[in-house]
Parts: structure tokens; sequence; C-alpha cells
């Protein structure tokens, strides 16, 4: 049976992630992550997708998007895999895969759940148990979103940029949203929305997008319990030991 193309409305947030195949390593050293962001940066200006915030982990990806164009993020993936691959094993003499199949897409309701979702992703260090601050880890949007460090990169939402007039303001606002944990209710939303492709928002948004796209965006369930597992402590582990074996040179 073919597979149901991913819902994709331009204009409208998506939350992505890519994993490494097999959950492995797909950034080694700091020349690996700084590689993958100048390659997402262009790619990411050619297909036409803004993004927002994001972090590399050792074996996966956030990314937080605005496309112009329904095909804009399947070219951008396409791109961006086919150029990071090639410079991954040619500079490690492998060849073969690296990532773990076609990358996981969410529609995001920009006004219930885009902040929490850049939190979210911002926040994955910390809760891997890599860093204490989200501002210690040099791979991720945080500091642009939070600190101002300039990143050519992040294009800044609307939903940010009402938190404020100014932009001392705004930095120090979102900031202030990480004073308090994300709430359960709100890490399972996001975590099972990622899981099964369905929508992140209320129910209103997915009848919205629903009328948009002409289709039923719930999700029809898998045979079998397809599903990654949600970080475990020996997940947890495995991460902090990939990322302290490259502790001295990881930080940008």
């Amino acid at each position: 049976m073919p597979r149901m193309p991913r819902p994709i409305v331009p204009g409208q947030p998506l939350h992505l992630i890519q994993r490494g195949h097999n959950r492995s390593a797909s950034f080694h050293d700091r020349h690996d992550f700084a590689f993958y962001l100048r390659v997402l940066t262009e790619e990411s200006r050619r297909a036409g997708c803004a993004i927002h915030a994001y972090v590399l982990m050792t074996n996966h990806v956030h990314l937080l998007i605005t496309p112009d164009s329904k095909d804009g993020p399947a070219r951008m993936m396409q791109r961006l895999g086919r150029r990071y691959v090639r410079y991954f094993n040619k500079r490690r003499g492998r060849t073969g895969t690296l990532w773990e199949g076609r990358y996981r897409s969410t529609l995001v309701d920009s006004d219930r759940y885009l902040l929490a979702c850049s939190r979210y992703i911002e926040l994955n260090p910390v809760r891997a148990g890599i860093v204490a601050d989200p501002a210690a880890y040099g791979w991720s949007s945080y500091r642009c979103n939070a600190t101002g460090r300039p990143d050519p990169l992040i294009t800044p939402h609307a939903t940010y940029r009402a938190l404020a007039p100014g932009a001392d303001e705004r930095r120090a606002a979102y900031r202030a949203l990480f004073d308090a944990p994300l709430e359960r209710a709100t890490l399972d939303a996001i975590r099972d929305a990622a899981k099964s492709g369905a929508v992140l928002g209320t129910a209103r948004f997915r009848e919205q997008l629903e009328a948009v796209l002409k289709r039923s965006l719930v999700p029809i369930p898998h045979g079998g319990d397809r599903r990654p597992p949600r970080l475990t402590a020996r997940n947890a582990i495995t991460s902090r030991l990939h990322y302290h074996r490259f502790s001295t040179t990881l930080t940008p």
C-alpha cells in the first residue's frame, strides 16, 4: 500500500524529527555539527523553509520550520540528507545509509503549541542529562532565541516576535518561559503527535486543517508498536557518553 503523503500546509509550522539508523551516532565531532548546520542553512533557503528552532543531538535532529510551499520540506530534507551523508561517509570511509527511514513531521498549532514545541526542542540536551542549562549546549537555537547570539539559520516566528515589542524584552520573555518545566500534558502531546504524525493542536485546529487539505488527519493505527521508545535511562546514558566523549570539541 502506498504511503500517505505528509500533510503540509504552506505557512503552517512543522515539527520535524530525523533519527540516525538504529539510533547510531550521526554526528561525531564539531566538524560534523558545523557542516550539517551550514548545509541546512543553504538548503532551507533554497527550499523556502524558515527555521525557528533546532537541536542537533548525537543521533537525531529536531527542527521547527515553516514552509512556503507544500514540497519545500521534502526538497530541503532530501538535499540536506544527500549532501550530509555524502560528506559523512567520505570522511569516515563508510558506505550505506545514515538515517532511519523517512523523517517524521507534525503540523503545529502556532497559537497554542509553537513556543512549547520550541522549548521542547531546545531542552533536549537537558532532558538527556548532557547539560543542566540549555545555554550550555552549543548545537541548538537556544542561544539565538534566548540571548540574541547571531545565527544565520534562525528566522523568528510571528508568535515569538509577539512576546514583546523590543528585541531585548522579547528575549527576556522567552528565557522566562524556561523558568518552569514543560507540563506533563504538553510533553505527552508533543511526543504523541511526533510518533503518530498527528496534528499538534486542538480538535478545532485539526478540523480547520482537514477542511484545507480535504482529508482526514486522524492517525491510522498500524499493526504492532512501531513507535520509537521514549528516552530511557539507558538511552540517556548513551547520549551523555556520545556527547562527553567529544565534549572538548563540540562547543562552537
